[in-house]
């Protein structure tokens, strides 16, 4: 057991240990007139929402219905991707890499959780997790069953390992039956997971 582990059940609260001390941090600045909660609150909600993975999904569908498009994030991610208004907070480089029948990419970071913000918006908490980070990388297929995409045998799996300098953005397959859907009807089938490749995109209903 790690030594922190013994901070990780409930205090009767919902915070984890970490949510706990920023929670605290934040009262103490507010206290001392240093922040406001709102404007705290307006940051997380555009990340989760609005910068969230609306952006990429956005870029994804794009990449489905204009050639055009798809060319260029496959030569220049990063100015493809800008072109839309998503840039990285730190000049960040993007690079996207295209699943196809023959090959599955999956996106970890195993130093720490370097991941596209301005696309995807705020990191899932499993992605920063030890257990994905490394294992992502040893056995990535049984880390895909676990989340539910069992993948053929023949198809190969790619992990790429984001750095700070270079994020990956995973362009999903577009789904069968999806011939007469737009760019924005198309979005709606792109998940956040699907972009870092723990699942495919959705179908149709």
């Amino acid at each position: 057991m790690h030594d922190h582990d013994h901070h990780d059940h409930h205090h009767d609260n919902r915070y984890t240990d970490m949510q706990a001390r920023v929670r605290a941090l934040e009262t103490v600045l507010t206290q001392k007139g240093l922040i406001d909660p709102a404007a705290i609150d307006a940051i997380v909600e555009t990340y989760e929402t609005k910068i969230g993975p609306r952006n990429g999904a956005h870029v994804v569908a794009k990449s489905w219905v204009e050639p055009e498009f798809s060319e260029w994030l496959q030569t220049d991610a990063t100015a493809a991707i800008a072109s839309l208004g998503y840039t990285g907070r730190q000049g960040e480089h993007m690079r996207a890499v295209f699943n196809t029948p023959e090959t599955h990419n999956l996106v970890v970071c195993t130093l720490c959780s370097c991941y596209p913000w301005a696309v995807l918006g705020l990191p899932p908490v499993w992605y920063k997790a030890p257990a994905y980070r490394s294992r992502a990388v040893i056995d990535p297929r049984a880390v895909l069953a676990e989340f539910g995409l069992v993948l053929p045998e023949t198809r190969k799996i790619r992990v790429w390992d984001s750095t700070a300098e270079l994020r990956y953005l995973v362009i999903p397959q577009r789904p069968e039956g999806t011939e007469g859907m737009d760019a924005p009807e198309l979005a709606q089938l792109v998940s956040r997971d699907a972009m870092i490749g723990t699942a495919l995109a959705g179908r149709p209903a």
